[in-house]
């Protein structure tokens, strides 16, 4: 029997994840809750479990692929049951629907290219499993013009060995072979194949290959296999730009060696001109894929800022006190095995603040047009990762001490930074403080970590010049800068809360009485 398994919501109110690696290939033997993928979700990557003990029987999206939830990404023989033969019936499915996509691109490239070549003008698509698709890059095969003996024409593992074996995807032929280097020895040297070397725009820097192989074909149209589209843009190449040494059909046809060389004299032409300070920054420019959890950052952003119209007061605290406070309990921390930052005391400020102002511990629910006014106090605390921006979150701080909310917080933020935080852990604030200042800066303009109605960002602490008796003195000051939703926060409550959260960071030891 076969069991498809689904992509789970791993994480509540999660519709898609990125496979960012599978963990087995088809044909391995796995044991139930053995991690079989990880999924990139909006802000963590969490690892997949298989359901049963079994054989991995097929894999289904490609590394890198978005799946929305409840969509099946791998199949299983499930141990000690009969192994079905044959099409199951979703891979008949898959299989109907895989060539349902190709076959509109196939009859256009058809027409351009001739009956049924896997050439493409960059739309094409071969129904292969990944760990074939992985084989065939390492073999240096073009899966592309395979011929696969799977299931609908499906590639597998087995034919991409036989082609390598056989050496039949490599020939410079009107056969639908795209494979070959390049139709001969030395690589593509421009010719004036069809679309061919047109003009030169990239330095051709001495040594490596020729100055010719970096001139640029400039073409309006290219034909090339799937596989070698891939590969261009793995190398940021334009395909346009490869010199051809082929045709098919009257139009230029490049191969993955012609690709590579170009990339390569590319790259040692920018080389080259940086040694000589002539590089064009235009051709510095990196491609990367707005996806992932950056993507999921800017949706949340695109969202708060355009949902909740934004007010942000700022102002400015002298806070000596507190940097003395903090300094006397810095040693009976350490004791305790705490690191003791001034978050802490920020966080118990906001919460006393709250208390007196829970305006801004609230939510706007717009559908029932219902002021949610929170009575805990769970604190967002922003934390800039290799990933980008987490939101982890301290739960019921008004309940717990300096010491235990230092612990916490160096936590979770540890946990967001080596992305080993839950998404419990993401969820449930409903006021959250950035510290830019740790990086540096006075003021800013946070945006709300949406549907939360206030956001604290602090600043740098340090001592500037300060007007006290008439006298400029240096002292320790925090400047801060507090957004709002402005729906249902005035500017007045804002001012307000302001002031009752500087009083506490002035005076730390009113703390002690919350």
């Amino acid at each position: 029997m076969v069991r498809e398994f689904k992509l789970p919501d791993v994480g509540e109110g999660v519709s898609e994840g990125e496979i960012v690696s599978w963990l087995v290939e088809e044909g391995d033997a796995v044991s139930e809750d053995q991690a079989v993928a990880e999924v990139e979700t909006d802000k963590a990557i969490v690892e997949v479990p298989s359901p049963v003990n079994g054989t991995v029987r097929e894999i289904i999206p490609e590394e890198g692929e978005v799946v929305p939830v409840g969509n099946v990404i791998i199949t299983f023989d499930v141990e000690g049951e009969p192994v079905e033969e044959g099409q199951t019936e979703g891979e008949a499915a898959r299989a109907a629907e895989s060539e349902a996509e190709t076959s509109p691109e196939s009859d256009t490239e058809a027409a351009d290219a001739g009956e049924t070549e896997e050439v493409s003008t960059g739309e094409g698509r071969v129904f292969a499993a990944p760990s074939a698709r992985r084989l065939a890059r390492e073999l240096g095969v073009d899966i592309a013009v395979v011929e696969g003996s799977g299931p609908s024409g499906r590639v597998t593992e087995q034919d991409v060995r036989a082609a390598a074996d056989s050496g039949d995807e490599s020939p410079a032929t009107d056969s639908p072979e795209p494979e070959d280097g390049s139709g001969g020895s030395g690589g593509p040297a421009p010719t004036d194949a069809a679309g061919g070397p047109s003009s030169s725009s990239a330095a051709g820097g001495s040594g490596g290959p020729d100055s010719a192989s970096v001139e640029s074909a400039d073409r309006d149209r290219t034909l090339a296999a799937p596989a070698t589209r891939r590969i261009a843009e793995e190398q940021g190449v334009d395909l346009n730009a490869v010199p051809a040494t082929e045709e098919r059909d009257g139009e230029a046809f490049v191969t993955p060696e012609a690709v590579m060389e170009y990339a390569e004299a590319q790259q040692q032409a920018q080389r080259a001109d940086a040694a000589s300070g002539t590089s064009e920054p235009g051709e510095r420019v990196e491609r990367i894929q707005y996806k992932g959890v950056r993507k999921t950052i800017g949706d949340a952003m695109v969202n708060s800022k355009f949902s909740a119209p934004h007010v942000t007061h700022h102002d400015t605290a002298v806070v000596d006190n507190l940097v003395d406070t903090r300094e006397r309990l810095k040693p009976e921390a350490e004791e305790r095995g705490i690191r003791l930052t001034y978050m802490p005391f920020v966080m118990k400020a906001v919460v006393a603040a709250l208390k007196q102002h829970p305006k801004l511990n609230a939510e706007l629910d717009e559908e029932a047009g219902e002021i949610l006014r929170k009575n805990y106090y769970n604190v967002g605390v922003a934390t800039a990762t290799d990933a980008g921006l987490m939101v982890p979150v301290v739960d019921d701080v008004d309940g717990k001490g300096l010491l235990q909310i230092s612990s916490e917080v160096n936590e979770v933020v540890q946990k967001a930074r080596d992305r080993s935080i839950s998404r419990e852990e993401l969820q449930g604030s409903t006021f959250s403080v950035t510290n830019f200042g740790a990086i540096g800066g006075e003021y800013a303009t946070p945006i709300l970590n949406y549907p939360e109605v206030g956001i604290l960002g602090i600043g740098e602490l340090k001592q500037r010049p300060v007007v006290e008796d008439g006298e400029v003195v240096a002292k320790y000051t925090l400047p801060i800068s507090l957004s709002i939703d402005h729906r249902i926060v005035d500017g007045a409550d804002a001012a307000s809360f302001a002031n009752t959260f500087i009083d506490y960071v002035e005076n730390p030891e009113l703390l002690l009485l919350e």
